[in-house]
């Protein structure tokens, strides 16, 4: 495919999505369930048998029956026919008892000064997770919490799926921060630098194992960018220009099977390329399902060109989302981003006070 020059049409975001997520999700394997945090389940994981399976005490204390120490206080002790049981937190019930009183519910002479409600301090049957119970559902992101739940559950290991991204720098330290942003969205990572001249990135496109490659930097229409070169002589060339601002220089193709994004090399172009693009190939590798929107009003208007699909990040207020700006974002104002919000190519941009959806970072 012949190069494309920098007064060529852009290819529309939508078409580029389509194009470039034409991909299957990688295969799933079996792992641990802590080693699988932060990766997305292929599997729901459920529930095999009721926990606890017995009633177990959630606090230490003194074991009783409720029924047997109604009205107990201080005023008026009551006094077992037996000395309660002792059970820490954790410990199963013993028979005939359904209550923890406190510690010091117990005088030294063995009366009971104080009552509690019938199942105070106990977890009953199944009361963490029932049998059947879905405690983490395939397509969402495995977090420490789902996965205290799936211990908690006597749930061992998870199917997840674990695209490995190769990540090839050209000469831009913004490469780094892509491959954090990809460890952060459930991918592994395996980073490489290069030089800038074609040989040298068509080199380093010759790898094996990868289920999609991130080359950062060399995608503009200067003399010492050969990204998209390299790419359309190793394997096939897509695109090169993206109608998104900014990221107009990103492009995207494939080695084989194996889908390869262009990535500008400036902060600003290269986060806008990972959310745009790269974010949404990660999610289809992983095959994860689509998150829910979240909405915030705008504060100050945002501007945007008819034709071209836009990234302008946002930070919140106390009074709102504000827009912090689109291309060309210094650094230290570009870090004031938690957030971004993606203006379609159809709209001029959005009026002050408007709700809109914010993709988050």
């Amino acid at each position: 495919m012949s190069i494309r020059s920098a007064t060529s049409a852009l290819m529309p975001l939508d078409e580029a999505l389509a194009r470039l997520l034409a991909v299957a999700p990688v295969d799933s394997i079996l792992v641990p369930v802590r080693d699988g945090i932060g990766f997305v389940l292929a599997e729901d994981a459920v529930a095999l048998t009721d926990h606890p399976a017995e009633p177990r005490a959630r606090r230490d204390g003194w074991a009783v029956a409720a029924g047997d120490v109604t009205g107990a206080s201080p005023y008026a002790p009551v006094t077992l026919r037996g000395p309660p049981s002792w059970v820490e937190d954790g410990d199963e019930m013993p028979p005939g008892t359904d209550t923890v009183l406190p510690p010091d519910a117990l005088l030294t002479d063995g009366d009971i000064v104080a009552d509690a409600a019938q199942g105070e301090g106990v977890a009953r049957l199944g009361e963490e997770a029932a049998h059947g119970d879905v405690l983490a559902r395939a397509g969402e992101r495995l977090t420490p919490l789902r996965a205290l739940a799936l211990g908690g559950a006597g749930i061992g290991t998870v199917a997840v799926r674990r695209p490995r991204i190769r990540i090839v720098g050209i000469g831009h330290w913004s490469a780094s921060a892509v491959a954090d942003w990809v460890a952060a969205a459930g991918g592994r990572i395996a980073s490489s630098d290069s030089a800038r001249d074609g040989e040298a990135i068509a080199a380093a496109l010759r790898v094996d194992g990868a289920d999609a490659v991130f080359v950062v930097g060399g995608t503009g229409f200067g003399r010492a960018d050969h990204s998209a070169e390299a790419l359309a002589r190793e394997g096939h060339l897509d695109a090169h220009g993206i109608a998104l601002h900014p990221g107009e220089s990103a492009g995207f193709g494939r080695i084989g099977t194996v889908p390869v994004l262009l990535m500008p090399g400036r902060p600003d172009a290269a986060l806008a390329t990972f959310l745009a693009l790269g974010r949404p190939l990660l999610a289809r590798l992983s095959g994860m399902a689509p998150p829910d929107g979240v909405k915030g009003r705008l504060t100050r208007k945002i501007a945007s060109t008819v034709g071209v699909s836009e990234i302008v990040f946002v930070r919140t207020t106390r009074e709102g989302v504000e827009p912090i700006g689109g291309g060309d974002l210094p650094l230290r104002r570009l870090i004031l981003a938690e957030g971004a919000v993606l203006v379609p190519p159809e709209r001029e941009g959005y009026p002050d006070g408007e709700w809109i959806e914010i993709v988050p970072l």
